[in-house]
């Protein structure tokens, strides 16, 4: 076994397979990654023992959209403390009010800085 086992587990959510992979390079220096293409998957994953330590979810996905999958991640016992960061190409404040509102940590828009990934990820991570 290596260190990189006890790394923080961060899901990434994204229907487009170049965003998750974009991500996932960003992270995976410095976390393990776990991916899901649709909602449904991310909430199987999320629900898992043991959860993610922090989710990254597109807002827009075909089925259950981004706004859904927060709701019900919101309402469960198991889920609801999970920071979660939407990624989207929304600049609309009401979408980033009306993602606040459900219980987001916040946002993250594309195309993506590495850097302000990085930051955004760590400073929710070592928050309390």
């Amino acid at each position: 076994m290596n260190d990189s086992d006890n790394r923080q587990v961060i899901l990434v959510v994204d229907d487009e397979p170049m965003n998750i992979t974009l991500l996932a390079g960003i992270l995976k220096g410095h976390y393990k990654v776990k991916m899901a293409k649709d909602g449904e998957k991310a909430l199987r994953i999320a629900a898992a023992t043991p959860p993610p330590d922090l989710i990254l979810l597109d807002v827009m996905m075909p089925g259950m959209d981004g706004w859904e999958v927060c709701r019900r991640l919101k309402a469960q016992d198991t889920t609801r403390d999970i920071p979660l960061v939407f990624v989207t190409g929304m600049t609309d404040d009401s979408e980033r009010r009306k993602g606040l509102a459900l219980g987001a940590a916040g946002f993250l828009h594309k195309p993506v800085d590495a850097a302000e990934v990085l930051e955004t990820v760590r400073s929710l991570l070592e928050s309390p």
